[in-house]
């Protein structure tokens, strides 16, 4: 049977006429009355379907009626809801725990534990229960829905109707077909979806779909890191949230998900892929067959005041307040050599924080013209009343610009910001070895080269350091202090410090390609270019799921074309150089666009086309 295109936005399919349009979905039978069942019940409530919510537990049933009495009255306190409708909405949800309770159900939504044998168990048994017309929905986000559709009398009735937690709030909805779905069902939970308020997108049925499928992915990764002991969990969580402007960190995400339903997700979909990338990490494994599960259970990467609670309460792992014991040095005034845009923002960021800074290009010039925009960014910041005109005057007259680097003799601490090219920093810091006094702290902010390349190129190879600053500088918050097998302590206090002193937040990693953000941020982005290289969903099908269903502030082709094209490529080729892995190697689609010259936004073409200005 006909199936819809995979990764077309369901909602914009032209309507079908009036004597093919499906009966509407007005009695809906949620199977599962967990966290997600509980939230799809409320959803479909409040959009006035009769909800007849199932499971086998008397206990989760009675719990489901509870948050569902609690989350109205949280919606009457609000304004959002009148008493009289809270009235209606909870005349409409009953309970029961037979699945016979499904028998007049025009729609039956599972949402039991992801297992086969459980989940085809349910459908053998609604099989015997509903009406032929009825219509069967998985809420699996990692198995086949074409192998739990061919378990069944009836698969041209059974789909994926995956909802993402918490359904009450969460805009997408993913309608997942097999080759065996008929067009009629697509179409009715399609329209259901929009009349419930969400974004509903057809997707094809491998595991994981779209959001999931890049979502869970980029847990894995960071799951890894944290056993490999690159970073601590805090660190990789901060520098998600603050260097990709992410609602969660990872780890604190698969604490919500649940290590165990995390395990079963990556388990299925590197069965599908055989991409290692897919592999769940060990960690998962130990955590989940710990009892070790996430919130859920009370602890998980982090440990919870107690099981179902969200606040993190102290343990073992926990940072110690006092912070590191060794001292930095003093610093009072920073060199930033380069004129570009990270360099002037860099700049800008010390002059504000009370530091004396030279601010050095290749002429005098470049380095006035650097200055000069410099002031007008602190001319927007006056005017939209984040500093007074006097301050910025002030941090303005801070900044000296200079022709080259030999104005550096006397700063304490100097960041190169130049281009991205590994010889022309090792031959700047051959430079700076040389004009700095000794004791100064040299630091590079590169983002994916080695950061002990730049060291040994200097005779003071531990006082080199990373300090990874995220673009516009001004803005973001965020610095990946690196350090290599050579810094020093006392070189890793300084940067840390100074840190604090911008009011930006540091977090610590070793010196490998990509350090936290990138390395898990590009792998992330070259998976959703392939998703779209193998046809599988649309760009714009994959930016919506990832801004509706993972909370990202954008989708990865948005991204990409704000990056540059060129530079994402050249990232993803460090990434698949330094760690050998088949599944990091840069999608060929992306490799095409660029040597078309198609670069994203700065050239007005990438993925999109845009308007040149």
């Amino acid at each position: 049977m006909a199936t819809p295109q995979s990764g077309t936005p369901l909602s914009s399919q032209s309507p079908q006429s009036a004597q093919s349009r499906p009966v509407p979905l007005d009695t809906v039978a949620v199977v599962g009355l967990g966290t997600m069942g509980t939230g799809i019940a409320e959803v479909l409530a409040r959009a006035g379907r009769e909800v007849i919510g199932i499971d086998v537990s008397e206990a989760a049933a009675a719990q489901a009626a509870a948050a569902l009495e609690a989350a109205t009255a949280r919606a009457v306190d609000r304004g959002r809801l009148t008493e009289a409708g809270r009235a209606e909405v909870l005349a409409r949800f009953r309970t029961g725990t037979e699945l016979s309770a499904a028998a007049e159900a025009d729609l039956v939504i599972e949402v039991v534990p992801e297992s086969y044998e459980i989940k085809q168990q349910v459908l053998r048994e609604l099989d015997a229960i509903v009406r032929p017309g009825t219509i069967l929905a998985t809420g699996t986000n990692a198995l086949s829905v074409t192998r739990l559709a061919a378990d069944s009398q009836r698969p041209e009735r059974v789909l994926g109707l995956h909802f993402f937690n918490p359904a009450p709030a969460m805009k997408l909805v993913e309608v997942v077909s097999s080759v065996l779905t008929a067009p009629a069902a697509v179409t009715a939970v399609t329209d259901l979806a929009v009349e419930l308020g969400k974004e509903p997108v057809a997707v094809g049925d491998r595991p994981g779909f779209v959001a999931d499928g890049l979502l869970f992915g980029y847990l894995n990764q960071a799951a890894a890191m944290y056993e490999a002991h690159y970073a601590s969990r805090e660190d990789i969580d901060a520098a998600m949230k603050l260097g990709c402007g992410l609602p969660m960190g990872p780890l604190a995400l698969l604490d919500l998900i649940g290590v165990d339903t995390a395990r079963t997700v990556l388990e299925a979909m590197y069965t599908a892929s055989g991409d290692k990338l897919h592999a769940p990490a060990p960690i998962l494994r130990q955590l989940s067959e710990a009892g070790l599960t996430g919130r859920k259970s009370g602890r998980g990467f982090y440990t919870y005041a107690e099981p179902g609670a969200a606040a993190v309460v102290p343990d073992a792992l926990t940072p110690a307040a006092e912070g590191p014991r060794t001292a930095g040095r003093a610093v009072r005034s920073v060199g930033v050599a380069g004129s570009g845009t990270m360099a002037a923002g860099i700049a800008e960021v010390f002059a504000k924080a009370g530091f004396e800074v030279v601010l050095a290009a290749r002429s005098e010039e470049k380095a006035a013209a650097a200055k000069s925009r410099i002031g007008k960014s602190l001319s927007r910041s006056v005017d939209k009343g984040r500093m007074t005109a006097e301050d910025a005057a002030e941090a303005l007259a801070r900044i000296t610009p200079a022709g080259s680097c030999e104005a550096f003799a006397e700063v304490d601490l100097a960041v190169e910001a130049v281009a991205e090219d590994l010889e022309v920093k090792r031959q700047l810091f051959e430079v700076l070895d040389k004009v700095c006094k000794p004791g100064a702290v040299l630091a590079t902010t590169t983002s994916s080269l080695p950061v002990v390349a730049c060291a040994r190129a200097t005779a003071r190879p531990e006082d080199v350091v990373g300090m990874h600053f995220f673009n516009p500088a001004p803005a973001m918050k965020l610095v990946e202090v690196v350090r290599t097998v050579l810094t020093s302590d006392e070189a890793h206090a300084t940067v840390r410090e100074v840190c604090a002193r911008i009011r930006k937040h540091p977090v610590d990693c070793g010196d490998r390609a990509g350090f936290i953000v990138n390395a898990l941020l590009f792998p992330y982005l070259n998976n959703a270019v392939k998703m779209v290289q193998e046809h599988y969903a649309s760009l714009d099908d994959i930016d919506a799921a990832m801004r509706l269903g993972g909370g990202y502030p954008m989708g990865p082709f948005e991204l990409l074309d704000v990056v540059g094209l060129d530079v994402s490529l050249a990232i993803e080729k460090v990434l698949h150089r330094e760690f050998r892995d088949p599944g990091l190697a840069p999608a060929p689609l992306l490799e095409h666009l660029v040597a078309a010259g198609c670069l994203g936004r700065k050239s007005g073409r990438g993925f999109r086309e845009y308007a040149r200005r």
